[in-house]
């Protein structure tokens, strides 16, 4: 999400680079001030793409261009104040091993609970710190609504729309804050045996590889840096336009299989 002036090089070896994509023409949008007519928007797009966006969300522009300041800071520190924060175990910073299998991606990271109580400050600054929990907060808040709008039309159990929700809301819950940096990709202008087939016919190493998220649902903010991409249902990939403005929502492993 965040661009350092200067690329990071590693051995390319084990990094995978991008699959030709089209372009989705249109993102499902779901205006949430709009509620009978969001819910229905968000239970189609669920079963078309499992993948929309959200505007009218109620977060201020203003406090997530704050929050982004803080993030881009910390990743403008030296490598060796970043490592300080790390290695996630299982949270904190990470660069470029992603989970316990031995993934890797042309990324770092943050990652950390969304139980206030679980976030060190010693992890992060004070201020990053505060903001991080108020984006929690902010964000859990637009995830139970939107789930609540699936439990309703999917009709689980009478007058449990909370269904979902609650699950979220729980103490225990699993979920997780991560912010993803993707440093520019270094040039192929060395004759690296390793980086030109790589980077041949303008290919870019891949930031966080092909998956699917096991919990129920994630939120992804992004900045106006493009990147991300999505798998429709005839396997082609595609491309999703950056929009800073609004939230984009993707189905887990774990509310797919509640669909069904």
């Amino acid at each position: 999400m965040v661009v350092l002036s200067q690329p990071v090089l590693d051995n390319l070896a084990h990094f995978e680079t991008c699959k030709p994509t089209g372009e989705i023409n249109i993102i499902p949008a779901v205006d949430l001030s709009d509620y009978s007519n969001a819910k229905k928007l968000i239970l189609e797009a669920c079963k078309e793409f499992g993948f929309f966006k959200v505007t009218n969300h109620g977060v201020s522009m203003e406090f997530l261009d704050r929050l982004e300041s803080e993030v881009v800071e910390f990743f403008k520190l030296p490598q060796q104040e970043k490592e300080k924060s790390g290695p996630p175990s299982p949270f904190g910073y990470g660069n470029k091993k992603i989970g316990p299998n031995g993934d890797v991606g042309w990324v770092e990271y943050l990652l950390l609970s969304t139980d206030a109580k679980s976030i060190c400050p010693g992890i992060i600054s004070d201020t990053l710190w505060r903001l991080v929990n108020e984006y929690v907060c902010a964000v859990r808040k637009m995830v139970c609504e939107v789930l609540e709008m699936i439990a309703e039309e999917l009709k689980i159990g009478p007058n449990n729309k909370d269904m979902l929700s609650k699950l979220i809301k729980n103490e225990k819950s699993d979920s997780c804050f991560r912010v993803n940096h993707y440093p520019p990709c270094p040039d192929n202008n060395n004759n690296n045996q390793i980086l030109q087939p790589l980077l041949m016919n303008g290919q870019d190493l891949i930031g966080f590889g092909e998956h699917t998220d096991p919990q129920i649902i994630s939120v992804v903010k992004s900045n106006n840096t493009s990147g991300l991409q999505i798998c429709l249902k005839d396997g082609t990939w595609v491309a999703v336009p950056p929009d800073p403005t609004s939230f984009f929502f993707i189905v887990g492993d774990s509310l797919q299989s509640v669909g069904r």
